[in-house]
C-alpha cells in the first residue's frame, strides 16, 4: 500500500479526497473485503470535512471507479490483518462522474461490479449531497446525514407513503417527536392533505394545534350504526364457543330487521347487516323482544335476554355516549366522513382521535371502524376524484399484535387488509411502535419503509433485522448505539439506506410527551387535599 501514500499524494483536502485509500480484495454478490492504509486514515482523521475525516469508520462511505462509473459502498465491519484495516463493505448503488470528478444521477443498486485490484476512495461531503440530493422529486427534509453537519436528509413522500411505513424505537428515543417532526413537514408541504392520527395518549393535540382538528370523547360524535356486524358482536356478545355464534345468529337477523326499518333502507337495492344503514337502538332492542316472544319454551330464551341486557347496558352507560347516544341516530355519515378525514381540510390537514377517553373494551373496535371507514371510502370512490388518506396509528402493536390468540379481531382484520391492499387505492399506513417484535411481521413486512430509531431489546433488534433489506445490513449494528433523535431509513422513501439525526422541533410543536421527573415532583409539598379532591372528580366523571 505504499505507493498509494507515496509522493504527493495528500497536501491539500482536496488531494486527500481525491486519493485513494485502499483496494478491493474480494467480491461477492451484496458487497466486497477491502484492505484500507491506516497512515492514509489517519491523516483524513483530522479533515474538516466530516465525511472524509470518518472515512475508515462503521457506517461511512465508499466509492470504486467501474467502467467509468462510480460505486458506492457503506462499511458494515472492520478488523486488522497484517498491519492493515480490513473492512466488509455493502454496495449501495452507482452514479455517473462528471467532468470535474463528482458524482451525479446517483441510482440505487449495482450494474457494473469492481474487480479485486480496484481502488478504493473516500466519499467526501460533496459526494454526499449529489448521492442524498432528492432534486425536483416532491420530498420533506428531516434532518442531516451522518457523519455530515450539512447533508440533508430527505423522504421521498410519494415513495414512502405509496408503499406504507413504520418508525420503531425504544421509549425514550424521541419515538413521538419523529413522529410529530415527519407530520409536520408533510403539512408544510402539502396543506390540503388528508391524514388521520389515532393517538391513545393524547398526546398529539398539543402539538397540532395549527394545523389539525383535535376529537376526543367530548366531541368524535361516532354514529353506533357505522359498525359492521363483525364489530356490533365485538361490542355486544359476552359469551364464547357454541353459545357466542347462537347469540351471533339472532344478533344479524335482529340487527338486518332493524336496518330495514329505516326509511333510508327504501333508496338501497340491496341492504345487508354490515350495510351502514342508520337504526335505532331500542328499535333492535323491541325486534329481540319479539322474536323472544316466538318462542316455544321459555327456556330458549336465555340468548334473547342476554343481547338485550347488553345493549340496555350501553344505553346507560356515560362512557359509550360519544357513540351511542341517541343523538347519533340520524343519517351523519357524510358530515362525519369530510371532518375525520378533513374534506374540505381548511387548514387543517391531520385529525388527531384521542381514544385515552374511550372505554379501553370498546377501544379496537372505534379505531376499527375508523380504519375500516377510511378504507371502505377509498374503495368507493375509486375511479372517481380521489382523496389519499394518510391513517398513522400509535401503539399499532396494541391493534395488530403478534399473537394471533388474543382478541382485537376487526381491527386486527382491517389493518392487515389495508396493509396488503391498500395502496392500490389511495390509503397509506403509518405504524408507529416501541415494540416491534409484538407488531404482526406480516404487517410490518408489508411497510416499504423503516424508520429505526434506538432499541434496547433485542429481541425487537431481530425482528427489525429481518424486515430491513439486505442493503441495510451494515446499518443494523448501530442500531443500539444510536444516540436519541437518531434513527436508520431504509426502503421505498430515501435513496440509500442512511443513518439520519433528526432536526430539533420547536417546543410548541412537540407532542406532550414528556415523561414525569420524579427527583424534582418528590420535592413539591402542599395542597395535596384539594388536588385529590380534582383527581377523584375527574374520575368519577370519567372526563378531563
Amino acid at each position: 500500500m505504499n505507493e498509494i501514500v507515496g509522493g504527493n499524494a495528500f497536501g491539500t483536502s482536496a488531494q486527500l479526497g481525491a486519493a485513494p485509500i485502499g483496494r478491493v480484495e474480494s467480491i461477492t454478490g451484496s458487497g466486497a473485503e477491502t484492505r484500507l492504509d491506516r497512515r492514509m486514515l489517519e491523516l483524513l482523521a483530522d479533515e474538516p470535512d466530516a465525511a472524509l475525516a470518518m472515512a475508515g469508520e462503521i457506517g461511512a462511505m465508499l466509492k470504486m471507479m467501474v467502467a467509468g462509473r462510480c460505486v458506492i459502498a457503506t462499511i458494515h465491519e472492520l478488523g486488522i490483518v497484517g498491519g492493515e484495516v480490513s473492512a466488509r463493505i455493502s454496495f449501495l448503488g452507482e452514479g455517473r462522474v462528471d467532468a470535474a470528478g463528482g458524482i451525479s444521477a446517483f441510482r440505487r443498486g449495482v450494474t457494473r461490479y469492481p474487480l479485486p485490484g480496484t481502488a478504493v476512495h473516500p466519499v467526501s461531503g460533496g459526494d454526499m449531497d449529489a448521492i442524498f440530493n432528492a432534486g425536483d422529486v416532491p420530498h420533506i427534509e428531516i434532518g442531516t446525514v451522518h457523519p455530515t453537519r450539512s447533508t440533508r436528509a430527505a423522504l421521498l413522500i410519494d415513495a414512502m407513503l405509496g408503499k406504507h411505513f413504520a418508525l420503531l424505537g425504544s421509549t425514550g428515543t424521541g419515538k413521538s417527536t419523529a413522529t410529530a417532526l415527519i407530520l409536520h413537514r408533510i403539512c408544510q408541504m402539502a396543506p390540503a392533505a388528508h391524514m388521520v392520527m389515532i393517538d391513545p395518549h393524547g398526546e398529539y393535540a398539543a402539538a397540532f394545534a395549527q394545523v389539525g382538528a383535535a376529537y376526543d370523547v367530548s366531541n368524535l360524535a361516532m354514529p353506533y350504526w357505522l359498525m359492521n356486524f363483525e364489530e356490533h358482536c365485538e361490542v355486544i356478545l359476552t359469551t364464547s364457543g357454541a353459545e357466542r355464534q347462537m347469540d351471533a345468529d339472532i344478533l344479524a337477523k335482529c340487527l338486518l330487521a332493524a336496518r330495514q326499518k329505516n326509511r333510508a333502507a327504501e333508496t338501497v337495492a340491496r341492504i345487508t347487516v354490515d350495510s351502514p344503514i342508520p337504526y335505532v337502538l331500542s328499535d333492535l332492542t323491541t325486534i329481540i323482544q319479539t322474536e323472544m316472544g316466538k318462542l316455544d319454551k321459555a327456556s330458549n330464551s336465555a340468548p334473547f335476554l342476554r343481547l338485550k341486557q347488553k345493549i340496555d347496558e350501553i344505553r346507560s352507560d356515560p362512557r359509550y355516549h360519544f357513540m351511542f347516544s341517541g343523538m347519533l341516530v340520524g343519517d351523519s355519515m357524510k358530515s362525519f366522513i369530510k371532518r375525520i378525514f378533513r374534506l374540505p381540510g381548511d387548514g387543517r390537514p391531520i385529525s388527531l382521535i384521542d381514544v385515552s377517553g374511550v372505554p379501553s373494551e370498546i377501544t379496537s373496535v372505534v379505531v376499527s371502524v375508523l380504519a375500516r371507514c377510511v378504507f371502505d371510502y377509498a374503495i368507493w370512490a375509486r375511479g372517481s376524484a380521489q382523496h389519499p388518506v394518510l391513517l398513522v396509528c400509535e401503539e399499532a402493536h396494541r391493534y395488530v399484535p403478534s399473537d394471533r390468540s388474543t382478541q382485537n379481531g376487526p381491527v386486527r382484520k382491517i389493518l392487515e387488509r389495508i396493509a396488503k391492499e391498500g395502496r392500490k387505492y389511495g390509503v397509506s399506513l403509518g405504524l408507529i411502535t416501541q415494540r416491534p417484535s409484538d407488531l404482526a411481521e406480516g404487517v410490518l413486512s408489508q411497510c416499504g419503509t423503516i424508520i429505526s430509531m434506538r432499541l434496547n431489546n433485542e429481541r425487537d433488534q431481530a425482528f427489525v433485522r429481518a424486515a430491513m433489506p439486505e442493503g441495510a445490513r451494515g446499518f443494523l449494528d448501530s442500531i443500539p448505539a444510536l444516540r436519541n433523535r437518531e434513527a436508520i431509513i431504509c426502503g421505498e422513501g430515501v435513496p440509500i439506506p442512511i443513518r439520519v439525526a433528526f432536526d430539533e422541533l420547536e417546543q410548541d410543536l412537540r407532542p406532550a410527551s414528556n415523561d414525569p421527573v420524579f427527583s424534582e415532583l418528590w420535592r413539591r409539598t402542599g395542597d395535596e387535599d384539594a388536588m385529590v379532591e380534582h383527581v377523584i372528580g375527574r374520575w368519577r366523571n370519567q372526563g378531563r
